[in-house]
């Protein structure tokens, strides 16, 4: 099974890659109770939701539960229906079209509830997953503080023992806190004894806890987000979550699945916006045609089919190895709460590149709607303004873009200093091909096999650029971000490239005959992302190398990232026509 960052040095053999076309028929009839909900319960109230009508959003919430959904990963002894992470992926998928509801969903059922599922006592997990998970209870989750963002160990919140050890008294203030306006259960993170970040089961009814009014938001309206005070709140020293000083852990590990699930709701939320794009594109007509029959529209509807088509692709992808690898550790005798949190750990790197690939593919699917809707499009009376609005929040949620591509080459220069991957070897042997004599090789007449070498060449340029880099830079590179940047973003392009191939590949393995669109859209992407990964390529090389050193790189750049010329405007028409053919998003 490839390790996590592994796809960095080689790739993965095509059987053991899951594919959305392999979902079972359980996992599909949840899909459908997740779609029926939304299309009853959820979309005929986005406007009453979003002008946050009392009680409106915990009833919700409340009639989700009563169905299961607050429950789906979580152990049947607790009230779940202790569903596989492909199965909660595929329900967060579709929660995740529902605007301000997805996110109050995502905030209960993600870090409102799994911080005490992982790290929870037996007698904590008792009390507190059965009301949350039939939605008697609503959870939050409050880390954010004015000064304390990205750097959560910066919080000032304090927690301080009583003299007779029964009770923890905590000062402080939490911003920006997601279902506050309702939520029973808060997860909270304080510094005891000044410096000792530890994570704390706070419940609404405790005395000393208050809330400021409701934040006015660009997007999102609907989700409740108000600050949460803390003037000498008593907690019960058994509410300790985890370990003293060990609240960072907590902190870290529960964003990994936050980030796919994030991925996951984005790709929920650009489906959509596709269908209403193609629907209202077909419907409108301009000079007696619809508009969706003019080129420049085309090439927008492709577009937003492509990068969606390849986020469902890489998000399902990732999801099944973390499925695996935490089977894996089951079997090795850890529980399944630590199990799951150890593949998502094993996974962080592919877990933080889908952050950042589905949260600007959602923004571009969304900008492209409201132009394809033109003047409608910006109008509140139309879906369009609302998507647009809600999208942004996405590139902020659990950690910022430019965090995620730090961590994304911050993570593999670490593992690759552990030894859990070798870097430095194929690093070498790229830097040596390039002093060599090319090898021509047999030429490969094999299905996608441009493809295929287009992506392996996109590994020698990752690996070119960034052993140089290191090499060049040491320790200093951290503070070099744009050019961390730069790298990341060829990493990026590399995995979505990979996984968009593997899903070709195995549909025809699985017997599709008909994958012409699928190979479209995996040409028209991966010829589009040697460009991308040439232009971020060349801008790091010549912000760390000159001279000889400058040239031998640029030229082995270029050697890395040749097109075949492909027509991709004629590719993107054929996925285009397909999309308006059948009115919505088919693939």
């Amino acid at each position: 099974m490839l390790k996590g960052g592994e796809f960095i040095i080689r790739g993965q053999e095509v059987a053991s890659v899951f594919v959305p076309e392999q979902f079972d028929e359980e996992q599909k009839m949840i899909g459908d109770m997740c779609r029926d909900f939304m299309e009853t319960q959820v979309e005929p109230n986005l406007d009453r939701i979003d002008k946050l009508e009392e009680g409106l959003m915990p009833n919700l919430l409340k009639e989700a539960g009563q169905l299961g959904l607050l429950g789906t990963g979580l152990p049947e002894q607790y009230g779940g229906f202790d569903k596989d992470e492909i199965t909660f992926m595929l329900q967060t998928e579709i929660i995740g079209a529902g605007h301000s509801y997805a996110v109050a969903f995502a905030a209960h059922t993600g870090i409102g509830t799994l911080p005490i599922y992982y790290y929870g006592t037996d007698s904590q997990k008792e009390k507190y997953l059965p009301k949350l998970a039939s939605g008697e209870w609503l959870g939050a989750y409050c880390l954010t503080e004015p000064n304390s963002g990205s750097d959560a160990r910066a919080a000032k919140t304090q927690a301080v023992l009583t003299d007779d050890g029964k009770h923890y008294v905590l000062n402080g203030q939490k911003m920006w806190i997601t279902n506050a306006g309702f939520a029973d259960v808060f997860t909270v993170f304080a510094q005891v004894d000044g410096d000792k970040f530890t994570a704390f089961i706070v419940e609404r009814g405790y005395e000393g806890l208050s809330f400021g009014n409701e934040e006015h938001k660009m997007g999102i309206k609907g989700s409740s987000t108000r600050q949460v005070f803390f003037n000498d709140v008593k907690v019960p020293a058994e509410n300790v979550l985890g370990q003293i000083g060990k609240g960072h852990y907590i902190a870290f590990n529960i964003l990994n699945l936050g980030r796919l699930k994030l991925a996951a709701a984005t790709l929920g939320g650009a489906k959509k916006a596709i269908n209403k794009t193609v629907s209202y594109a077909n419907e409108r007509k301009q000079f007696k045609v619809p508009i969706s029959s003019f080129g420049a529209i085309k090439h927008k509807l492709a577009e937003q089919a492509i990068k969606t088509y390849a986020l469902e692709t890489a998000l399902y992808r990732t999801t099944d190895l973390v499925e695996r690898k935490k089977n894996d550790l089951i079997s090795q005798g850890q529980s399944a709460a630590d199990a799951l949190l150890g593949a998502a750990e094993e996974y962080s790197i592919e877990c933080a590149i889908l952050k950042v690939f589905g949260s600007e593919s959602l923004d571009y699917v969304v900008d492209e709607g409201v132009q394809v809707y033109g003047g409608y499009g910006f109008s509140e009376e139309y879906p369009m303004a609302r998507a647009y609005r809600d999208s942004r929040i996405n590139r902020i949620f659990e950690g910022t873009n430019e965090i995620n591509r730090l961590l994304t080459v911050d993570m593999l220069v670490r593992k690759a200093m552990k030894g859990q991957l070798d870097l430095l070897g194929p690093a070498k042997a790229v830097q040596a091909e390039l002093t060599g004599i090319p090898d021509m090789g047999e030429p490969d007449e094999s299905k996608m096999a441009f493809e295929k070498k287009a992506i392996e060449n996109m590994r020698k340029a990752i690996l070119m650029t960034a052993g140089a880099a290191f090499q060049a830079l040491g320790t200093r590179m951290e503070q070099e971000q744009e050019i961390v940047m730069c790298i990341a973003d060829m990493v990026i392009e590399l995995y979505i490239c990979e996984s968009l191939l593997l899903r070709v590949l195995k549909l025809a393995e699985l017997g599709n005959t008909e994958t012409e669109l699928q190979m479209a859209m995996c040409s028209a992407y991966v010829n589009d992302a040697i460009d991308k990964v040439s232009v971020s390529g060349k801008r790091a090389i010549n912000a760390f190398a000159e001279g000889d050193m400058q040239r031998m790189m640029l030229l082995g750049l270029k050697r890395f990232t040749k097109t075949n010329n492909t027509n991709t405007i004629a590719l993107r028409r054929k996925v285009a026509d397909k999309l308006i053919e059948e009115n919505n998003y088919c693939f």
